[in-house]
């Protein structure tokens, strides 16, 4: 570990950053330029005190994990990120595929969409970051591990993954998601992550198998889709995507028609956010 390379990196990489860089208020006029250690701190979900013992060259050797926030914090390239991991004395992660590094491009875009559901993802499905009305509308999907990280594996393992979606739509998002999974798994190999997916896959559900089978490959998100939600109902939205230069992530905007009851309910989900209505008798 190379403290004194390593405390140059953050602090230089955090001189550079602005508030509006990842989403902040930009705020009263600031006496050092960039972002201040606590805001760092807070957007790597570590305490002030670690992260500026760090900037100061005295703190722990970071772990794998607390390097992968602090790159996501400071908006890092892929360049940077494994720059960073090999000065805090660890291998770099060898693709962005199998890390959960979000491409800095797209969390830009992101940190400015605050009034309709938007999230990021792998070409594996993972939930790589996600707005808060994202969460409201989706669930909040930080909590997943494993393969159970990937909407692909929930889809096929879990029946409740479906119940956002329309009965009469599912037979078609099943075939969407093997599609994006064979589109992933002939970009980065069998003996990838995309490959480990296919193979419990494979073992762990009938329907998978015989879809994958059928050599459809896209990557596909429907333009148009209804969402349903526990409290709300159904919610018409439209979806536009925004890839990453390499295919391996993508931006997912959803937005609802002007003026119409779809747009009120999203309103109204920004509102109550994940709270839930207690049951009434009918």
């Amino acid at each position: 570990m190379d403290r004194t390379a390593l405390a140059e990196f953050l602090r230089r990489r955090r001189e550079t950053l602005r508030p509006g860089d990842v989403g902040l208020p930009d705020g009263a006029r600031r006496r050092a330029p960039g972002l201040r250690r606590e805001e760092v701190a807070s957007l790597a979900a570590m305490s002030t005190d670690y992260y500026t013992r760090l900037e100061q060259r005295r703190g722990p050797q970071p772990s794998p994990y607390m390097l992968g926030e602090l790159a996501r914090a400071l908006r890092l390239t892929a360049h940077e990120r494994a720059y960073l991991f090999r000065v805090a004395g660890h291998s770099p992660p060898e693709t962005v595929a199998t890390t959960g590094h979000v491409a800095p491009a797209l969390l830009r875009v992101l940190d400015r969409l605050s009034d309709t559901p938007a999230l990021i993802l792998s070409d594996l499905g993972e939930t790589l970051a996600q707005n808060q009305l994202a969460a409201a509308l989706l669930g909040d999907r930080s909590g997943h591990t494993g393969l159970a990280r990937s909407e692909v594996y929930r889809w096929f393992t879990d029946l409740a993954e479906r119940e956002r979606y329309p009965v009469e739509d599912r037979d078609r998002q099943s075939r969407a998601q093997v599609a994006n999974l064979r589109a992933a798994y002939g970009s980065i190999g069998p003996r990838s992550r995309a490959g480990e997916l296919v193979r419990a896959l494979c073992a762990a559900s009938r329907e998978f198998a015989e879809l994958w089978e059928r050599h459809e490959v896209a990557q596909r998100f429907a333009d148009h889709k209804t969402l349903i939600h526990p409290e709300l109902g159904p919610i018409e939205l439209d979806c536009q995507v925004l890839f990453t230069e390499d295919q391996s992530q993508a931006l997912l905007v959803l937005t609802a028609a002007p003026r119409s009851e779809d747009e009120e309910k999203l309103r109204l989900l920004a509102v109550l956010g994940h709270q839930r209505f207690p049951s009434t008798a009918t």
